[in-house]
């Protein structure tokens, strides 16, 4: 989870269209910050975490809930969207038709928890469905998941295009170059998700991925979640990134991130 991490505190201060459009800028300033999409990332890793192996899909469900609940309203400035904020602070249960990016940039935990990728579909399926249940909010976390997924068991970048293309139908032919004069921001899974995972398929390394992906504009610090989750699958993530990823999370989360990597560490 820390390319997620990583992509959203380093995309922060661009977000909204804010940077210049250029792959040169600062990785960290003082306004690197994470944002609703950490918390999320990390609440879904939690309700996954807190399922049994064996749990029924209602289980995960509940538990899912559980968590983003817990943890979203620890931080009630963290950024959320209108309706997820809704669905959050007011404390309605039912999901609300979704297809918005953000259950695409808090699935990255399933494509890790899962060893295979029918599973990983499925729960990054039950992830998106608590409150992203429109086809489209689904199809982008099942896409990012898949992608990710591919990514660590060692495909190839051709491999990963083509599983995604055949399956999801996303358009991935362009390139940043393409797309980066007129893109802007816009928050659905079917204008963000394809463009995260074109940076990725771009990109050099897990750096130049994330610069890649801010270079295009728009909401920066969903599109660099997305594709930096991807982009640790292929790459890995720094050592030194890894260290300063810590520093700005807090207690708690930071204490769900080491948990998560204890148990993949359990894993092997």
């Amino acid at each position: 989870m820390y390319g997620a991490i990583l992509g959203d505190i380093i995309g922060s201060p661009y977000e909204f269209d804010m940077g210049n459009k250029s792959k040169s800028f600062p990785l960290f300033s003082a306004r690197s910050q994470f944002t609703d999409d950490t918390v999320m990332t990390l609440a879904v890793a939690q309700g996954f975490m807190e399922s049994p192996i064996n749990a029924d899909d209602e289980t995960i469900r509940k538990n899912l809930e559980k968590a983003m609940r817990e943890i979203g309203k620890r931080y009630p400035d963290a950024g959320y969207g209108t309706h997820f904020g809704m669905w959050l602070f007011l404390n309605g249960h039912a999901p609300y038709n979704s297809f918005g990016n953000g259950s695409a940039m808090r699935v990255s935990s399933v494509a890790w928890l899962f060893d295979d990728l029918a599973s990983v579909r499925h729960a990054a399926r039950l992830s998106a469905e608590v409150t992203h249940n429109h086809p489209e909010g689904i199809k982008g976390a099942e896409a990012t998941a898949s992608a990710i997924y591919l990514a660590r068991t060692r495909h190839t970048k051709e491999e990963i295009k083509t599983y995604i293309v055949d399956n999801f139908d996303y358009d991935l032919n362009r390139t940043c170059d393409e797309i980066r004069p007129t893109y802007h921001h816009v928050e659905s899974c079917q204008k963000s998700v394809p463009e995260a995972i074109t940076a990725f398929l771009e990109g050099t390394d897990f750096e130049d991925v994330i610069r890649t992906v801010i270079s295009l504009g728009g909401d920066c610090d969903t599109l660099a979640a997305i594709a930096g989750s991807i982009a640790e699958g292929f790459y890995g993530v720094p050592d030194n990134l890894k260290q300063e990823c810590m520093t700005r999370l807090p207690e708690d989360l930071k204490e769900i991130l080491i948990r998560f990597e204890a148990c993949l560490g359990n894993k092997k």
